[in-house]
């Protein structure tokens, strides 16, 4: 059609990359999400965590077995609609070669490992994201999402709303004020 400019190509490989939610998405799961793709293949579809939905609990609120004492104090997040009845352990560090690094659904005992390593985060996940082939990809084209790539700072910031509204003023100073606009402009 003439006069549209054209949608942009979505990266081919964005494993790895921080998606940002458009401020569009409302949904509640997707809501100012930021989502590391732990998996991005155009073939297999893709998957990943949201890093900044806190539930406000701790594992010891759903596993109270003694091969998760290690952990009863470690945050829970909401990693996504996908597979809710799951509570899985991750683990993210920085490489000063490599980049963000992560191991997902590891075991209790792993998890407990990691968490006593240096520069280490752990965060427990219920559920996960994830898309079928080209999935994301039409909502890339859609402009739903934002790829990004994480900072070293990622790992010490927030893994709160405020971790949303920072990555999206590092994209350019539109996004900025996107970001800090009230969620209902009309009520003000």
């Amino acid at each position: 059609m003439p006069g549209k400019p054209p949608k942009p190509n979505p990266p081919a490989d964005l494993q790895g990359k921080l998606l940002l939610a458009d401020p569009s998405l409302r949904d509640g799961t997707f809501d100012k999400s930021v989502i590391l793709l732990t998996h991005h293949s155009t073939v297999e579809g893709a998957h990943g965590l949201i890093l900044n939905h806190p539930t406000g609990r701790v594992v010891g609120d759903f596993l109270t077995a003694e091969e998760f004492a290690a952990l009863r104090h470690l945050p829970v997040h909401e990693g996504g609609p996908v597979s809710r009845d799951q509570l899985t352990f991750s683990s993210f560090w920085w490489s000063r070669k490599l980049g963000l690094r992560w191991a997902v659904r590891i075991s209790a005992s792993e998890a407990a490992d990691h968490a006593h390593r240096p520069g280490r985060i752990v965060r427990a996940f219920i559920g996960y994201s994830g898309w079928s082939s080209g999935q994301l990809e039409g909502e890339m084209r859609r402009q739903s999402w934002f790829a990004v790539g994480p900072e070293p700072d990622l790992l010490g910031s927030a893994h709160d709303q405020a971790l949303w509204t920072a990555l999206m003023g590092r994209i350019s100073p539109l996004h900025r004020v996107l970001a800090q606009a009230p969620d209902h402009p009309q009520l003000n």
